[in-house]
C-alpha cells in the first residue's frame, strides 16, 4: 500500500486496514503460504476479520455509512458490504478462535474469497495500486497507519 495516497480521503488509516484485511482474505496462495504455515508477520484469519470491522464497525452497519471517509464511492461501499457480511458469517459458523483450516475447508470460503477479491480490487485501483501484489506484513501495515 505504499502508493496509497494518504491525504486523499479523510480517514485513510482506516481504510489502509480493511484494505489489509481484504487483501488477506482474498489471496488463496496467501492462505497457504502464510497462515497455514504459521508464517510470522501475518496474523490469522481472525485478526484480518477483526481489522476489517474493528475501527468501522461493519459487523454493525453499512459501508455506505463511509462513503467519502474511507470509501470512494457506493461501488467499493457495497462491494465491501458483500465481503464482510460473507466472512462474518463464516467466523460466526466456525468460531473466531477456530484453527485457519476451518475457515478454508468451509463450503462458504471459496466465495468469501471472491467478494474480497473483488471488493479488493476496486480499492485496490481506487488507489491506483496493483491489486495482484502479494498481501503485506502487518509490520508493513503499522508503518504505513504511522506515516504523516
Amino acid at each position: 500500500m505504499g502508493g496509497m495516497p494518504l491525504t486523499d480521503l479523510p480517514w485513510w488509516r482506516w481504510r489502509a486496514n480493511v484494505r489489509s484485511a481484504l487483501h488477506m482474505l482474498s489471496d488463496p496462495v496467501f492462505h497457504h503460504e502464510c497462515w497455514l504455515a504459521g508464517r510470522e508477520g501475518y496474523g490469522d484469519v481472525t485478526d484480518a476479520v477483526y481489522r476489517l470491522v474493528e475501527d468501522t464497525w461493519l459487523d454493525n452497519w453499512s459501508a455506505e455509512k463511509y462513503v467519502g471517509t474511507i470509501f470512494r464511492d457506493s461501488g467499493e461501499a457495497a462491494l465491501v458490504d458483500v465481503a464482510v457480511l460473507r466472512v462474518l458469517r463464516i467466523m460466526h459458523q466456525v468460531g473466531a478462535d477456530a484453527p485457519v483450516s476451518a475457515y478454508l475447508e468451509h463450503t462458504g470460503w471459496p466465495e468469501a474469497v471472491r467478494a474480497a477479491r473483488e471488493a479488493h480490487i476496486r480499492l485496490a485501483a481506487g488507489d491506483g495500486e496493483d491489486p495482484d501484489r502479494p498481501p503485506g506484513s502487518l509490520d508493513a501495515l503499522r508503518a504505513l497507519t504511522r506515516a504523516a
